[in-house]
């Protein structure tokens, strides 16, 4: 058992921190050995097992992301991007593999990861899912073969919690779409369209979040022309679909070379 990579999750109190735990310590192929909260959290000092309501596990929750970190061989986080940053550089020097899933980073945000990746490495993604990234490749193909008499429009739907729109996953399939076209998604990307906006342009790429409840996450691609229409979609029904990809890429980037990689590396599906 002790052979196994050490885990350490951070945001250990939240949606995708509880079932990263869960995911993690059910799969017989990582130890949990740390759980990191912010300062002042009421979960700091206790045993996480307790923590979640349940039996002692032997593992305290920490604000010392520092100590948590060092003797890890994986961190996995899905918090906010300051966090992520700052757990990026402890990575970077812990030399461990850092699995991020958090979304709604800035330009600065990533040249800082990319920065720590130079001596970590580091897995990216906006969403784990084996089915979202093969939703992304699709995507590209699909892009590729039909010309701009098809409009795109990305359409995702999450819980109401979600803080960050579009969603990590709609702006991967905006990027695809983009890939596959030829073009960078910056030049085409239309969100937020309201009040008299005028016609939709040609060869814009759309956003449209929807926020309600305790949606999961549903995706859609819709490729629409003149007499005709193809929508590509996922829908998750479960966070541990996310969770076991998390962990996944983990495992995967264990004795990999420092640098920023995605669920595309880790599930062979990279066209590079």
């Amino acid at each position: 058992m002790s052979d196994l990579p050490g885990i350490v999750v951070t945001g250990a109190s939240g949606r995708m921190g509880r079932m990263l735990i869960e995911t993690v310590r059910a799969s017989g192929k990582a130890r949990l050995i740390g759980a990191v909260e912010r300062a002042g959290h009421d979960w700091i000092g206790q045993d996480l097992g307790v923590a979640m309501g349940g039996a002692g596990i032997g593992v305290t929750v920490t604000d010392d992301a520092l100590a948590a970190i060092a003797p890890a061989h994986a961190v996995l986080d899905f918090t906010s991007p300051a966090a992520t940053v700052a757990f990026a550089g402890l990575a970077a020097q812990a030399r461990c593999v850092h699995v991020i899933g958090t979304t709604g980073m800035t330009e600065d945000d990533l040249a800082a990861i990319a920065a720590a990746a130079r001596h970590a490495t580091i897995v990216r993604a906006g969403n784990m899912s084996l089915g979202v990234n093969l939703l992304v490749q699709l995507t590209q193909k699909v892009a590729r073969a039909l010309d701009e008499d098809f409009d795109i429009e990305v359409i995702e739907a999450h819980h109401n919690q979600k803080v960050d729109a579009p969603s990590g996953t709609a702006l991967m399939l905006g990027e695809a779409a983009a890939r596959g076209r030829g073009v960078a998604l910056d030049a085409v990307s239309d969100r937020g369209r309201d009040g008299m906006t005028g016609k939709r342009t040609r060869g814009d790429i759309g956003f449209h979040a929807i926020r309600g409840g305790d949606i999961v996450g549903e995706h859609d691609v819709l490729f629409a022309a003149t007499g005709e229409r193809i929508t590509l979609r996922h829908v998750a029904t479960d966070r541990a679909v996310f969770a076991r990809g998390a962990l996944k890429a983990a495992l995967w980037g264990q004795g990999r070379k420092p640098g920023e990689y995605s669920m595309l590396d880790v599930l062979g599906l990279s066209e590079n």
